[in-house]
């Protein structure tokens, strides 16, 4: 176990096993805290991801990679985080890092906030789905409230056109009942012809209303279908949309929703993932050098000694080489046969040149 956990802090394991005790279990420590953080991030990932995919092995298989790569950037920053004499060089070295670890710890948190406050957030989303389904209802009532106006303001015309006519009716009605009465019109008993006249007229608005009334209760029957299948049409959007609000608790409703409870309860998981990530980074600055840092430091002052040794001897090859190159050659050229030698050949490419310019020009001219 201890093994693993040096594994994990990234430290030459070698190197580590010629120290003494303290120092592996220092090792170890720092180890642990980079394998348990990267661990959290497995969950936290899986999580996240399970509400965005609903399936778990969708969820498990992308929240592993997402741990190894938490715990491959957590490894590489204590590993490469180098202790020195002057703790002021030490934390502008650990600073680009203490900004990453800052930047994981957010990232981490997020999905483990989404489940500890998950009964808020479901209260939330709650409250949140009413109001958009009172607005869809709105809305939708909006789109389809012109045509209804329409068909009832049609529809109440229709019944106010047979409501006049059954009051001009009953008006003709009293009209011929008291003259026949004596009360009104001639003011004479019985019925005489201008009571058969009143009686006439009563029984033609009679036959009227009657007709209007049928035709009437006809338009009035179709406009109630069309209502009705406006009403139809109204309640089919209506139940085709409320899955889409049913629906609206997707990892970013969920972290808006969660954004509106109360900031100090989230931000204390907050710091507490912060701690969990920077401990191996602050564990590795406030700890004094140790025979391990010592003994990789030297092994580091080795290997640079013997790469500028090498550098050195490479360069003082190449001064000897063209020294020794530069004297060759200014031997030879004192040498008169090589002159000699020379001049021959440019002799000889000078003619094979102007032959060759004779031939050329020849075959120009014709």
């Amino acid at each position: 176990m201890q093994s693993f956990f040096i594994f994990c802090s990234g430290a030459d394991a070698p190197l580590l096993d010629e120290c003494h005790a303290g120092e592996r279990n220092k090792y170890a420590g720092i180890g642990a805290t980079v394998f348990f953080t990267a661990l959290m991030a497995f969950f936290a990932a899986s999580y996240a991801l399970y509400t965005v995919f609903d399936s778990y092995w969708m969820a498990i298989a992308l929240g592993l990679v997402w741990g190894l790569l938490i715990f491959n950037l957590d490894r590489y920053i204590v590993s490469t985080l180098k202790k020195s004499d002057r703790k002021i060089n030490e934390f502008w070295q650990a600073l680009p890092r203490i900004v990453l670890a800052i930047i994981i710890a957010m990232v981490i948190s997020k999905p483990l906030e989404l489940k500890i406050f998950e009964k808020e957030i479901d209260q939330v989303l709650l409250e949140e789905k009413n109001a958009m389904t009172l607005e869809n209802q709105e809305q939708v009532g909006a789109l389809f409230a012109v045509e209804e106006s329409a068909f009832a303001k049609a529809i109440q015309e229709l019944k106010s056109e047979i409501s006049t006519k059954k009051a001009e009716v009953d008006a003709l009605y009293t009209t011929y009942i008291t003259e026949a009465e004596g009360t009104s019109g001639t003011n004479k008993l019985g019925k005489g012809p201008v009571y058969k006249e009143k009686r006439e007229k009563h029984d033609a608005a009679q036959a009227d209303f009657k007709e209007l009334t049928s035709i009437n209760t006809e338009k009035i029957a179709a406009i109630e279908l069309q209502l009705a299948d406006l009403k139809t049409r109204e309640t089919a959007q209506l139940a085709a949309s409320q899955p889409i609000i049913e629906n609206f608790d997707g990892l970013m409703a969920r972290i808006e929703a969660l954004n509106k409870l109360p900031f100090i309860t989230s931000f204390f998981i907050f710091l507490l993932f912060l701690a969990i990530e920077t401990s191996p980074i602050i564990a590795k600055l406030i700890a004094p050098r140790g025979a391990y840092d010592y003994k990789f430091a030297e092994r580091e002052d080795l290997i640079l000694s013997w790469v500028i040794q090498q550098k050195q001897q490479q360069s003082i090859l190449v001064q000897t080489d063209k020294e020794l190159n530069n004297r060759v050659y200014k031997d030879i050229a004192n040498e008169d046969e090589l002159y000699e030698y020379k001049k021959k050949i440019a002799r000889e490419l000078l003619q094979k040149q102007a032959d060759a310019f004779y031939n050329k020009q020849k075959g120009v001219l014709g």
